[in-house]
């Protein structure tokens, strides 16, 4: 299910998404290097290269992997996609968040754009939803 209801995720149209859980609405866009999502009255900031490198690593996977959703300094869950991006060992070396104190959150708001840009499965339920990585058609 895309949950995408209108937006091209260019800076000036974005893309009004909702969350895994269907319980927030929320904007991205991509402006260059970042990605940027607008939650109410919070922005976050993402390198723009994290949907590929997420992409990327659902695939290598090869199966679902829990969301694991978290604030920054909230502890998460080995394994997750919140784990892998903040891990020292995925592609940027560390958190794929761009403005501290607001680096948390990853998978609840990056999942739906792969998920709109059909390179990823989502599911929708109320909690502990999982992504799984999909070949472009």
């Amino acid at each position: 299910m895309i949950s995408v209801t209108y937006g091209s995720g260019e800076p000036g149209d974005p893309w009004v998404l909702k969350t895994p859980s269907l319980t927030s609405e929320y904007q991205a866009w991509r402006d260059g290097a970042a990605l940027h999502v607008q939650v109410g009255t919070t922005k976050l900031s993402y390198q723009a290269r994290a949907i590929q490198d997420l992409h990327a690593m659902l695939l290598s996977r090869g199966d679902w992997v829990a969301l694991g959703n978290a604030d920054e300094g909230k502890p998460v869950a080995d394994g997750t996609v919140e784990a892998w991006a903040r891990a020292e060992h995925n592609p940027v070396g560390g958190y794929y968040g761009l403005r501290k104190g607001y680096r948390g959150r990853f998978a609840n708001y990056v999942t739906p754009i792969l998920e709109l840009l059909g390179l990823a499965e989502l599911e929708h339920g109320p909690r502990n939803n999982r992504a799984r990585g999909l070949k472009p058609a």
